[in-house]
């Protein structure tokens, strides 16, 4: 089908059906089952459709490695690896990237005010910002991280207004202090800094 010459050559067509076969079952499989759930259970379906989309791309893409090698090389079009995530990042990412991020942000509140929460789940989720960028951090920094930096402002700014008017001098700055710590460590595990840094360069 891709080693005849025009027009038995039907590389662009196959190509052309390649992105068509993802936009199809994101469309009536992924999207339909993400609009359903809500908070934790939308963040978990994420990650399990995300899971599944990223083991589809990689055997699709192998099973038409021949694209990649001679017809996309030659035309200078989008890896087939990449199409795959282009579709997943265009029609769901885009979709859902605020709704996953309240529900991220949610979590990591519901975590300082002494709740416990699936850390695994958080890591994950964040994972999708970072991977869905492709070679860069703008997702994350852009879709994520700005509301979370701005959500922690706002949380420790009403603490610290709380805890002025109930506290000694003394005992606030003892307060202010150990939450410092506190927060540090809790975004190391919870967010997973040093991990998403590590994937970003990997």
């Amino acid at each position: 089908m891709c080693t005849q010459k025009p027009p038995q050559d039907y590389s662009q067509q196959l190509y052309d059906r390649y992105r068509d076969s993802f936009e199809e079952y994101i469309t009536s499989m992924v999207l339909p089952a993400l609009r359903e759930k809500h908070d934790e259970f939308m963040l978990r379906e994420l990650v399990k459709r995300w899971g599944n989309h990223k083991i589809m791309v990689r055997w699709l893409s192998r099973f038409f490695n021949y694209l990649d090698r001679y017809f996309i090389a030659r035309r200078s079009l989008p890896a087939l690896n990449e199409v795959g995530l282009m579709c997943f990042r265009d029609l769901v990412y885009q979709e859902i990237k605020n709704n996953v991020r309240d529900a991220v942000i949610t979590l990591i509140d519901r975590e300082r005010e002494g709740e416990q929460i699936d850390r695994a789940l958080l890591k994950n989720v964040l994972g999708i910002f970072v991977e869905i960028g492709m070679g860069n951090m703008d997702a994350y920094e852009n879709d994520f991280e700005s509301a979370m930096l701005d959500d922690t402002a706002s949380y420790y700014s009403r603490k610290a207004a709380s805890w002025i008017l109930e506290d000694s001098c003394p005992d606030y700055m003892l307060k202010v202090s150990g939450e410092i710590g506190a927060s540090a460590v809790d975004m190391r595990q919870s967010v997973g800094i040093e991990w998403i840094l590590g994937l970003s360069r990997s």
